[in-house]
Parts: C-alpha cells; sequence; structure tokens
C-alpha cells in the first residue's frame, strides 16, 4: 500500500475537482456530501493499509520514498514531486484522514440546507490535498506548497459565511486577519529554506538531514535556520506573538474550527519542527527558546480561557494553549511526547468543537454559555460525548490526553527544566478549570435559555462522529502507556517513532537520571490537582456561583484584562495597523499616488493643454494668413541659405 500513497493526495484532490465544478448542478447534497467525504474515507484507508505494511517491517526499514516526477531541476536544484511513507507521517496522515473523514461526515448534518454546501465541501476537500502535501513531501518545496496551500484553504474557509457579521466586523475581515498574519511567518519560513539550501546545497529531507547530522557547521548557522523555521510555525501554530488571528478564525463554521483549528493544520508548526529534528538538535539555545515560548504561550492563553463566555473563543484559547505544550514538549528534546499529545489532542479537541457544534446548532446558534444551562437532559449524547473529551483534556486517567500530557510534563522536569514544568502543570489546572466552567454552565445547572429555544439532540450524522472521536479520546492515549507501566515493552509509541528521531537524539543526548517513584509522584500531583479544580469549577459554577459573580466585581481589573484578552488586539491596532493605515492613507495615497503620480500624470497633461491652447490661436482660418506665413517661411528659408554659403 505504501506505494500507492500519492492516491491519498489525489483523491481529495479528485473531490475539489467534481464538487467544485459540477457541485452547483447537483441537487441532492448527500451526493455532495459522500463525494466529498468518500475521498477522504478512502484515503485513510489507504493510510491504513500503508501503516500495517510498515510495521511488518524491521524498525530501522520503515521509510519508502514515492516518486511521481521530476517536479523542477533549475541550477544545482533538483525536486521531485515526491512523497515519504515513514513513522512520523503515517502517523500524521492517519490523524488528518482519519478524523478529517469524520467531520466531513459530520459536516453534512452541520452544513445542511445551506447555500454554499458544494462550495465547503470543495474547500475542505482542498484543505486535505494541501495537508497530506504537507505532511506526506520528502523536500521542503513540496512542503512549503501545502504549508501555503492550507493557509489558502483557511482562509477559505474562514471566511466561508463572507457576509456575515461578527464581533470584529465580517468574516472576511477575520480571514483576512488569518492570511495576512500567517504570512509574516511564512516569510521566516522561507529564510530558512534559503539559508538550508545555501547550507546544505539541497532542499530534499534524504540530502539535507544526514549533512545536518554530519557536516562541520557553525552553530549560529543551526541558531538562524532553526529560528527562522521557528517563525514559520509560530505563524501557522499559533504561537505568541502571532496568536491572534485563530480566536477570531472562530467565525467560520464550526467544523472548519474543528479540522483546521484544532485537529490538523494549526500542528502543522509541531509536525515540521518534530520533521526538522535534527536541526533543532543542533541548535540547542533555539529549543531554550521554544520550550521557554511553548510553555509561556500555555499559560497565557489558559488565563484568557479562564472568563471566555463564547463557547468556540473558550476552545480556541484552549488550542493555543495545548499547541503551547506540543511546543514545550519540542523545545526540551521530546519530540516523540509532542507528536504523541498532536494525536490525542486530535481526537478530544475535534470532538470539543463538534460538540459545541452540536449545541449551536440545537440553539439557533447561539454560542454565549451564559445563556445555555441544564441541556444534558436535551442532548444526551451530546452531553455524554463533550465530557469524554473535557475529562481528557483536563488530564484524567486513563483517558487520552492524560497520558500524553504527563509525558510531556515527565520529560521537561526530566531534563532539568523544573521552572517550565511548574508552567505546565499550573496551566494543566487551569485547563481542567475552564473546561470544566464550559461544561457546568453548558449541560448542568439551571437553564438560562429563552422560552423561543427549543433544544434537541442533532441527527445521527452529527452524533455517530461524536461517538467515534469519543471512544479515540477515552482509548487513544493506551499506545503510549509510560514504560513505568509499560514493562520490557516500554512506551510502545516511543518505540513506532524512535527511529525517526534517533539522530537528534543522540546529538542531544537525553538522559533521564530521575526515579521512577518522582514519576508517580509528579504525576500524582497532576491527578489530584486536575481534580481539584474540577471540583472547585463545580463548586463556584453550580453550588455557589454568586461566588463567581463577586470575584468580576472583587477583581475587576484582573477580569477585565483576561475578558478583553490582555488587549493585545488593541495593542497591535495602535501600534502596527492604525500606523501603517494612516500612512497609507497620507503618504501613500495622499502624497506618493495623489500628489506625486497623479501630479506629475495629470500636470503633463495640463502642460500639453497649456501649449495647445497657445498653439491653437494661430489656426485662424483666414487663406491671406496662412499665404503670408508660407512666404515668410520661404523668405527665412532662403536667407537661411544665402547667408551659409
Amino acid at each position: 500500500m505504501t506505494h500507492y500513497i500519492y492516491l491519498t493526495v489525489l483523491l481529495p484532490l479528485l473531490g475539489f475537482l467534481v464538487n467544485g465544478i459540477f457541485g452547483s448542478r447537483i441537487k441532492n447534497e448527500k451526493i455532495i456530501g459522500w463525494i466529498g467525504s468518500g475521498t477522504v474515507g478512502l484515503s485513510f484507508l489507504i493510510v491504513v493499509g500503508a501503516f500495517f505494511q510498515t510495521l511488518g517491517l524491521p524498525a530501522d526499514d520503515r521509510k519508502t520514498i514515492v516518486t511521481l516526477f521530476n517536479w523542477l531541476n533549475v541550477g544545482g536544484l533538483n525536486i521531485n514531486a515526491a512523497y515519504q511513507v515513514d513513522q512520523l507521517s503515517l502517523v500524521m496522515a492517519l490523524i488528518v484522514t482519519g478524523v478529517g473523514f469524520l467531520i466531513h461526515v459530520y459536516s453534512i448534518g452541520y452544513m445542511h440546507g445551506d447555500k454554499g454546501f458544494w462550495r465547503f465541501f470543495a474547500y475542505m476537500n482542498l484543505f486535505i490535498f494541501a495537508m497530506m502535501n504537507l505532511i506526506l513531501s520528502d523536500n521542503f518545496v513540496l512542503l512549503f506548497l501545502g504549508w501555503e496551500g492550507v493557509g489558502l484553504c483557511s482562509y477559505l474557509l474562514i471566511g466561508f459565511w463572507y457576509d456575515k457579521k461578527f464581533e470584529k466586523g465580517t468574516t472576511g475581515d477575520a480571514a483576512k486577519k488569518a492570511f495576512i498574519v500567517n504570512r509574516i511567518g511564512d516569510f521566516g519560513f522561507l529564510l530558512g529554506m534559503f539559508l538550508i539550501y545555501s547550507t546544505f546545497g539541497s532542499l530534499n529531507f534524504g540530502e539535507v538531514f544526514p549533512r545536518a547530522a554530519s557536516f562541520n557547521v557553525p552553530v549560529y548557522i543551526f541558531n538562524f535556520i532553526a529560528l527562522f523555521l521557528f517563525i514559520g510555525a509560530i505563524g501557522k501554530s499559533a504561537q505568541i506573538p502571532l496568536f491572534v488571528w485563530l480566536p477570531d478564525a472562530m467565525a467560520g463554521p464550526t467544523p472548519v474550527s474543528a479540522l483546521i483549528h484544532a485537529a490538523t493544520m494549526v500542528t502543522a508548526g509541531v509536525y515540521m519542527v518534530a520533521r526538522c529534528s535534527i536541526i533543532f538538535a543542533s541548535a540547542p539555545e533555539i529549543l531554550t527558546i521554544i520550550a521557554v515560548m511553548g510553555a509561556f504561550t500555555a499559560i497565557f492563553a489558559a488565563t484568557i480561557g479562564l472568563v471566555q463566555n463564547d463557547i468556540k473563543k473558550i476552545l480556541a484559547y484552549s488550542t493555543i494553549s495545548q499547541l503551547g505544550y506540543m511546543f514545550l514538549a519540542m523545545g526540551v528534546g521530546a519530540f516523540t511526547s509532542g507528536i504523541f499529545h498532536v494525536m490525542t489532542h486530535a481526537f478530544f479537541k475535534a470532538l470539543l468543537f463538534l460538540g459545541a457544534g452540536s449545541v449551536i446548532h440545537s440553539m439557533h446558534d447561539e454560542q454565549d454559555i451564559q445563556h445555555f444551562g441544564g441541556l444534558k437532559k436535551y442532548m444526551p449524547l451530546t452531553y455524554s460525548t463533550f465530557l469524554i473529551a473535557a475529562l481528557a483534556i483536563s488530564g484524567i486517567p486513563p483517558l487520552s490526553g492524560f497520558f500524553s500530557k504527563d509525558d510531556i510534563l515527565w520529560n521537561t522536569f526530566a531534563n532539568e527544566h523544573f521552572i517550565l514544568w511548574l508552567i505546565g502543570a499550573a496551566t494543566a489546572l487551569l485547563t481542567a478549570f475552564y473546561m470544566f466552567r464550559l461544561y457546568f454552565l453548558t449541560f448542568e445547572g439551571k437553564e438560562r435559555f429563552g422560552q423561543n429555544n427549543h433544544p434537541h439532540e442533532s441527527p445521527k450524522l452529527m452524533t455517530i462522529p461524536l461517538v467515534v472521536l469519543a471512544v479515540l479520546s477515552a482509548v487513544g492515549g493506551f499506545i503510549g502507556i509510560p514504560a513505568l507501566f509499560s514493562g520490557e515493552n516500554g512506551n510502545q509509541f516511543e518505540n513506532w517513532l524512535g527511529p525517526v528521531f534517533k539522530s537528534a537524539n543522540t546529538k542531544l543526548m537525553v538522559y533521564s537520571i530521575h526515579s521512577n517513584l518522582e514519576e508517580i509522584i509528579l504525576m500524582s500531583v497532576t491527578i489530584i490537582g486536575a481534580a481539584l479544580a474540577i471540583y472547585f469549577a463545580r463548586y463556584v459554577y453550580l453550588k455557589n456561583p454568586r461566588l463567581a459573580l463577586n470575584a468580576s466585581t472583587k477583581f475587576k481589573g484582573l477580569y477585565n484584562l483576561l475578558l478583553n484578552k490582555y488587549f493585545v488586539d488593541e495593542f497591535y491596532d495602535a501600534v502596527v495597523v492604525n500606523p501603517i493605515e494612516r500612512g497609507s492613507d497620507r503618504f501613500l495615497w495622499r502624497f506618493t499616488d495623489v500628489a506625486v503620480i497623479d501630479g506629475f500624470v495629470n500636470g503633463t497633461a495640463s502642460l500639453i493643454n497649456f501649449i495647445s491652447g497657445k498653439i491653437r490661436k494661430i489656426q485662424t482660418g483666414v487663406t491671406q494668413f496662412y499665404a503670408f506665413i508660407m512666404m515668410l517661411g520661404i523668405v527665412i528659408a532662403l536667407f537661411w541659405i544665402i547667408m551659409s554659403l
């Protein structure tokens, strides 16, 4: 099956072409929906086949390159359209196609009746095509094609309801914000690619990474390459300071939030760092920066999530926080732990977003959790699956989030980053609190919605994906049981990905000298802390709701600071956006365009008009005058000739 991996890229492209060209003429929504979902489902089956085929090979022989054709051959640059099948790309492909298929099926029910139904599925298929190019590519050029492709699809899908208003304008404004902010990161990525080519003479992974491991390259070169690549990751994966696009991206349809802004696209930066692990391992100072920024982003976004009231905005800041966790893992050299959390996060965060979509669908597009309450009796399936996801993201054992979070925290502590461990543990407690604040205010307690709302369970096309994701959220972590509990077999997920990161781990020389007892103690601390945070959320928002109201009044300044997201958007508007707009208006338009360029063009026209006006006066229309001028000209010519003899 590995030799047919290219079909996993081409099938979604086929779905995009069919729905994009003929979708407006197909009147049956189910046909459109199943074309879009079916192509992704078939891709998933091919990836599953490739996974089992690869699983049967020796650990060091599990990489296959599938070359389609020679794409670029200019000077010394030789790039093939080729796909790399290995342990890392298979994990990511299973996530993208598997979770992507479930979200496509969910979308058939969620988008029912939308006038752009066919356009939605065309865009979703195009996204899967771009994402599969990104994760399967065997070179930086093809990776960058997918990188830009998912950015384009994000723009199209965030602004899908382009005429819809939200708190900061229209969805079109949110789409432009995402597109522009990502371009900043992409510029850094391009600089990194240029420096890689100038240093190693290639952009193919199979040539760059072995040379990075063996060439005697100055550390500062590796630092610059890693820094530029990380800037690209900051933009795509919404880390400080380029995170501001992701909360506004919630203006798009909820399935878009689940697929692009929770499970797949935003993890592209994490994947890229993992794929280039040997480069980052050669730049330890940049790894430290990544770890610090990841930890800071995690707790920064978590504090904002504490007081938000829009159900999707809470999940958006949760996503930013969890992405910070993943970068914390990358920064401490725990590449396997970071990818493990990518996988489990895809399960429970997609489930949370789809559950939120089910609630929004039932509540007639209401998204304020202050207007919910008591929904569990109306939506039992959505309630139960949402609860599983909330427990998973809170790190409650034995659900998937517990294993991946604990793996990251333990590796952070074991690698002598105690302060970062402390920040990560605090973030875990905050996550448990604000997720159960969301859960209790939505599904428990008194009903706070009006009589015009009649909540009801969503159709099966929407609830079946919820059940499947709930099962994955519950048991998906068992593939990564810590070596502490798994005996001789060790951590199976780590064993699977181990060969991919062998060179990076060798260069980092990460050896833990800590005991199993320490790991058990730290694990117990985070479990007990998460349980207490959940209990405290229950006490505040169910047993004594006035406590939250009093706290928001007593700590009004802090509450407003968090509610307004630390005024980061306002700061960017004041420092970046408004000066650019004023400069564009006053200098580029009024002075450069109107005064200089238009002034030159219009002035030239005015000068010609003035001269022609003067010349026009000579044209009197009197024949005698014209005869006189002719004679005068002849006399002058003769005089000139005689004088020149």
